[in-house]
């Protein structure tokens, strides 16, 4: 699936799709409320009131650079807390290549957050050892971000995976710290958007007269427009989050902005008495 903002095209890469199995990450999404959110039916939801999801990686090709944006949850990765997402083994890389962005193609990755799953392709086991994935890019982890993971990860989880697939980025001298407003190229610019994590970024995109927002995990599903309050368990500031998610969309509402979310299809925000809706943009 692809959509375009002016001259930039963006690719969802998809790597697992889930329905239904959401509500350890929103557990307030219960059937009987996501069913009282019509518009959801079908891209987001059944009409049985089980949320779409899906991990994914964006591949946005500007003029001038070919990036990556999150990826998603790798290969032969262990000490994972959702035993589905340990000792993976999926043709992802072969895709992705099938799409035609082959690894060496890629020339940046821009991780939104260092969550689980939006940093794990960007290592790949290499002889024992964990090696960039995309030899030839330059990531780009805000700096907020990494220094909070760098100093909080003491946690088994997260130690495990700030060591497979962030450090050996750092030590392979591949990452640059990016500030949470930082410009990326022309058409790109990162916004903070905190309360997921600590030094979440969304990223904006402009082109040709047309805007575009890729929001990463600043909602993990549409039923969050409606309900601003319904935080992910994985939110580190919920309270922050649920701000975060008023005043972004406030700002996004009834504009002609493509918002595409980490883990949901693009579309437009529209304002729904006090709270926003979803609709499905075209491809």
């Amino acid at each position: 699936m692809h959509w375009n903002v002016g001259a930039v095209k963006i690719t969802k890469i998809v790597e697992l799709e889930t329905v239904g199995s959401t509500r350890f990450i929103l557990p307030q999404a219960s059937k009987e409320e996501v069913q009282k959110l019509p518009w959801l039916v079908p891209r987001f939801a059944t009409e049985e009131g089980r949320l779409k999801m899906s991990i994914h990686t964006l591949v946005v090709e500007t003029p001038s650079r070919r990036i990556v944006v999150d990826t998603g949850l790798g290969n032969g990765k262990e000490g994972r807390n959702v035993p589905t997402w340990n000792m993976r083994n999926t043709p992802f890389l072969e895709i992705m290549a099938k799409a035609g962005f082959p690894p060496d193609s890629i020339d940046t990755v821009l991780c939104t957050h260092l969550h689980v799953d939006h940093v794990g392709w960007n290592t790949r086991l290499e002889r024992g050892r964990w090696v960039p994935t995309f030899e030839k890019a330059r990531y780009l982890f805000g700096r907020i971000e990494y220094e909070y993971w760098r100093d909080h990860s003491a946690e088994p989880d997260k130690a495990a995976i700030f060591h497979d697939s962030v450090k050996p980025i750092m030590d392979a001298g591949k990452a640059d710290l990016v500030a949470s407003d930082a410009r990326i190229c022309d058409e790109m610019t990162l916004i903070p958007t905190p309360g997921h994590s600590p030094g979440h970024m969304s990223v904006k995109i402009r082109c040709d007269g047309e805007e575009g927002l890729l929001t990463g995990d600043v909602a993990h599903h549409p039923c969050q427009m409606a309900h601003l309050d319904w935080s992910s368990t994985a939110d580190s500031n919920p309270a922050q989050s649920t701000a975060t998610r008023r005043d972004l969309f406030s700002r996004l509402a009834d504009q002609p902005v493509l918002v595409i979310g980490g883990h949901f299809d693009g579309g437009h925000i529209k304002r729904d008495r006090d709270a926003f809706k979803f609709i499905v943009a075209g491809n």
